[in-house]
C-alpha cells in the first residue's frame, strides 16, 4: 500500500484478513487425532456395508476396496442378473406347476431342466449373497445377507431332495429358488447402480481438470506441460474456453469466468489481475495469464472431492437406526420362522411348514430397509455438491431442518468484507456524477483499498478522465492535475489542512452517512468543496434475499458483527434483521451463540473467519461461507462452495426433503415386513391365503423398487438461489 492514507477512514470492524474471492480448499487431510467426530465410526460402517452386505465377490470382479466402488458392483450384479434370468426361464417353463396354470404338458426328457439349470442359478446368481454370510457373520451383525442366502438355501436344499426322492415333490421349489435369485439380483442391481450414479459426483469432480497446461517460462516461452508437472509460482496462460488447471491468482488479463461447476451459481464472475481462479473453472471470452498458488491436493476442487468423499462415508443417527431396525428385523424373521416351522410341524404339515418357513424368511428379507437410508443420503450428498453446498457431516444436515434461528457474521457474510462507494453528492449547483468521476481520475494511480473503491465505482458510473502529477498527501489523502486544475480526495484532516469548510448544504448528506458509520471522503476542486463520497463495507444484494426468505419460514435472523452499533443497526435494518450483536471481540462470537442456544432456541451459524471458526463449532450446525478459511471449513458441518447466503436456504429445503424421504422410506419398508411376516407364516390360512414363496421373494421384490424410486424423487429437488 502507499503511503496515501485517508483520514477518518475505517476497518469495516473485520478482525481477520479477509480472504480472496473463490472456493476455499482444506490444505491437508485431517488425520485421526482432529476427524470429525463420527467420521471413523462412518467408514467403519462403511467397511461392513462393502463387505458384509455385498459380499466379497473375491473371484468376480477382484476386491475393490472403499474406492472400487459401486460402478463394479452394478456391473456384477447386472452381468449375474441377466444370466441368470436367462437360465430361469426354461426352469419356470418346464415346471410342472407352471404347465398345470397354463395348460400344456412338460415332456418327459426335460425334467432334467430345472434341477440342473436351477442348480446353476443357485451357484451362480446366488454367490454374492452365500459370500455375503461370512462377512455378516464375521463381523457378528447377521442381516440382511444372511436372510437371503438362508431362503435359497433351504430352497434349494428342499428341492434337491425332492428330486432325488428322499422327500415328496411337493417341497419341488425350483422355480420358486430361481425366480427368488432373480428378484434379489434385480434388486441389488438397482441399488448398485443407483448409488454408484450418487457417488459418481467426485468422478465428475475429477473431470473437471484439463490434462495438459499452458506454462509459460521466464523469457515468455508457452509449453505445454502435465498437469502433474505444475509447482507453485509458476505462471499458466488460459486461453479463450480453456479451464484453469490449478488455483491461482489473475496476473495480467481480465475475462468472465464460468464457475457454476465449482459453485452452482449459472452467470459468469469477472477475474481480473490480483483474483482469485479456481482449478476446473473456465474463462468464457478472453485469455489470462495466473500464477499458480496451489497444485494437487491443495486445490480448492481437491479439497471439494475431500469433502463429498468424507461426507458419503460418514454416518448419521438415521443410517445408525436403519442399522438398528434391520438388526431387529434379523431377530424377528429368526423368530418368526422357528415358530412357524414348529407350529405347522405340530398340526401334522412337514411340507407345508417347509414351505411356509421359505415364505417367512423371503418375505422378511428387510433389503428395502437396508436401501431406505443410505439412497436417500448418497443422492442428497451428490444432489448438494452439484448445487455448491457441501456437506462434511450429514448430522448436520439432518439437524438444519430443525434450525430456528441463523446467525449471520456480518463482515464477508451479510456484507462483502470490501468498501464501495455506497454513496456521491455535490454541492448545489454542482454535478454528483462528475464529483464521482474526479475522485476517480485522482485516486488512478492509489493503491489503498479506499482508493479501488472509488475507482471503480467512477468506472462503472461512466467516462473517467485522465489525472497528471499524482501526489499521496500522508494522513490525509491524495492529489493530482484533471484538465489543469488540483484536485484533492480526503477525509477532515484534508480540509483542515487546506483551510476550507464542509458547506452546510453537504452536511445535509454527509451526516446520515457518518450516522451509519461509513468513511466520508470529500473532494476539492481548485480551491472550493464540489462534493463528497460515502463508503463502506457494501452489503450483499443476496442477503436482503436470502433474510427475507428464512423470515417467511418463520426462522429468526440474528447478525453478530466486531463493528460499532450504529453500522451494525445500520446494516441490520438494510436488512430486515431480527436481533443484532454488536461490538462483540473475536473471542466472544461462541458466546453468542451458546446465549441463543440457553434461550432454547436451535441455532445455525453463518461464517468465513478464522474468528468464526469457535461459533461454528458451538452452533447446532455450522455453515461456511464459501469466501472463507481453511479454519472456518473445517469447524463447519456444512461448506457453501460459493460466497451466497441465500445456500442457507437451500440448506434448509435440502435438509427437509432428505427428512422427509427418510421417514417415508423407513415407515415403508418396515411397515412392509411387520405386516407381510404373519402372513407369511399363515395367520390367514384358515381363510385360504396362504402365499407362496414365489410371491413372497416378488413382492420383496416390489419393496425394494419402491423404496429406490421415492429416493430418486428427491433428485426433484430445487435448490437453486433464485425463488
Amino acid at each position: 500500500m502507499s503511503a496515501h492514507d485517508h483520514d477518518g477512514r475505517r476497518s469495516g470492524g473485520r478482525h481477520d484478513a479477509a480472504p480472496p474471492p473463490g472456493v476455499p480448499a482444506p490444505r491437508r487431510d485431517r488425520g485421526a487425532a482432529d476427524r470429525a467426530p463420527g467420521a471413523d465410526r462412518g467408514a467403519a460402517h462403511a467397511d461392513h456395508t462393502e463387505h458384509a452386505e455385498h459380499g466379497d465377490h473375491s473371484g468376480d470382479m477382484g476386491h475393490t476396496g472403499h474406492g472400487g466402488g459401486h460402478g463394479d458392483h452394478a456391473a456384477m450384479f447386472r452381468t449375474r442378473f441377466w444370466w441368470s434370468l436367462l437360465l430361469s426361464l426354461p426352469v419356470v417353463f418346464t415346471s410342472h406347476m407352471v404347465s398345470g396354470w397354463l395348460g400344456y404338458h412338460v415332456a418327459d426328457p426335460l425334467t432334467w431342466v430345472p434341477p440342473v439349470l436351477g442348480t446353476v442359478v443357485y451357484l451362480y446368481g446366488g454367490r454374492p449373497f452365500l459370500s455375503g454370510v461370512a462377512g455378516e457373520l464375521r463381523a457378528r451383525r447377521p442381516g440382511m445377507m444372511t436372510l437371503v442366502a438362508m431362503a435359497i438355501t433351504v430352497a434349494f436344499g428342499s428341492s434337491l431332495l425332492a428330486t432325488l426322492g428322499v422327500v415328496g415333490t411337493a417341497l419341488d421349489f425350483w422355480w420358486e429358488l430361481v425366480l427368488l435369485v432373480v428378484v434379489m439380483l434385480l434388486g441389488h442391481w438397482l441399488e448398485m447402480r443407483a448409488l454408484g450414479q450418487a457417488s459418481g459426483a467426485l468422478e465428475a469432480l475429477a473431470a473437471l481438470l484439463p490434462d495438459r497446461a499452458e506454462r509459460v517460462g521466464a523469457d515468455g516461452a508457452v509449453e505445454e506441460v502435465a498437469i502433474a508437472d505444475l509447482h507453485t509460482g509458476d505462471t499458466v496462460l488460459v486461453r479463450s474456453g480453456g479451464r484453469v488447471p490449478a488455483d491461482g491468482t489473475v496476473v495480467r488479463g481480465s475475462a468472465a469466468v464460468d464457475e457454476s461447476m465449482i459453485t452452482g451459481e449459472s452467470r459468469t464472475v469477472t477475474r481480473g489481475e490480483d483474483d482469485r481462479v479456481v482449478a476446473g473453472t473456465v474463462a468464457t471470452d478472453s485469455a489470462v495469464r495466473v500464477r499458480v498458488d496451489a497444485v494437487g491436493e491443495d486445490t480448492a476442487l481437491a479439497g471439494i472431492r475431500r469433502l463429498v468423499a468424507e461426507a458419503q462415508s460418514s454416518t448419521s443417527r438415521s443410517q445408525v437406526l436403519a442399522d438398528r431396525a434391520a438388526g431387529l428385523l434379523f431377530w424377528f424373521a429368526l423368530g418368526a420362522a422357528i415358530i412357524t416351522a414348529a407350529v405347522w410341524s405340530v398340526l401334522g404339515e412337514a411340507t407345508e411348514a417347509v414351505e411356509r418357513t421359505v415364505t417367512v424368511l423371503v418375505i422378511a428379507c428387510p433389503h428395502a430397509l437396508g436401501l431406505a437410508i443410505p439412497l436417500v443420503i448418497a443422492i442428497s450428498t451428490a444432489l448438494s455438491a452439484r448445487n455448491g453446498i457441501l456437506v462434511k457431516d450429514r448430522l448436520a444436515l439432518e439437524r438444519t431442518r430443525l434450525v430456528d434461528t441463523v446467525l449471520f457474521d456480518k463482515t464477508g457474510t451479510l456484507t462483502r468484507g470490501a468498501p464501495a462507494v455506497i454513496d456521491h453528492a455535490a454541492v448545489p449547483g454542482g454535478d454528483a456524477a462528475r464529483v464521482l468521476a474526479l475522485a476517480g481520475a485522482v485516486e488512478a494511480d492509489s493503491e489503498h483499498p479506499l482508493a479501488e473503491a472509488v475507482v471503480r465505482a467512477a468506472g462503472e458510473a461512466g467516462e473517467v478522465p485522465t489525472a497528471t502529477g499524482f501526489r499521496s498527501l500522508t494522513g490525509r489523502g491524495v492529489r493530482a492535475e484533471v484538465d489543469g486544475r488540483a484536485v484533492y480526495v480526503g477525509g477532515p484532516a484534508l480540509l483542515e489542512s487546506l483551510e476550507l469548510a464542509e458547506p452546510r448544504e453537504l452536511e445535509a448528506h454527509t451526516r446520515p452517512w457518518r450516522e451509519r458509520g461509513a468513511t466520508v471522503l470529500h473532494v476539492i476542486e481548485g480551491d472550493e468543496v464540489a462534493g463528497a463520497l460515502a463508503l463502506a463495507d457494501e452489503v450483499r444484494p443476496e442477503s436482503r434475499e436470502a433474510v427475507r426468505r428464512l423470515g417467511e419460514q418463520g426462522i429468526a435472523v440474528a447478525m453478530v458483527t466486531g463493528d460499532a452499533r450504529n453500522v451494525a443497526d445500520a446494516v441490520a435494518a438494510d436488512l430486515g434483521v431480527d436481533e443484532v450483536f454488536a461490538q462483540v471481540l473475536p473471542d466472544q462470537k461462541d458466546a453468542v451463540v451458546r446465549d441463543l442456544q440457553e434461550r432454547g432456541r436451535t441455532v445455525a451459524m453463518v461464517g468465513d473467519g478464522v474468528n468464526d471458526a469457535p461459533a461454528l463449532a458451538r452452533a447446532d450446525v455450522g455453515i461456511a461461507i464459501g469466501a472463507g478459511t481453511d479454519v472456518a471449513i473445517e469447524s463447519a458441518g456444512v461448506v457453501l462452495a460459493s460466497d451466497d447466503p441465500r445456500g442457507v436456504v437451500a440448506v434448509r429445503r435440502l435438509s427437509r426433503a432428505s427428512y422427509r424421504k427418510m421417514v417415508q422410506n423407513l415407515v415403508w419398508a418396515a411397515g412392509y415386513n411387520v405386516l407381510a411376516v404373519p402372513l407369511a407364516a399363515g395367520v390367514l390360512a384358515p381363510v385360504g391365503i396362504v402365499p407362496a414363496p414365489a410371491v413372497g421373494a416378488v413382492l420383496m421384490s416390489l419393496s425394494t423398487v419402491i423404496v429406490a424410486l421415492n429416493a430418486q424423487l428427491l433428485r426433484g429437488v430445487d435448490l437453486s438461489p433464485a425463488d
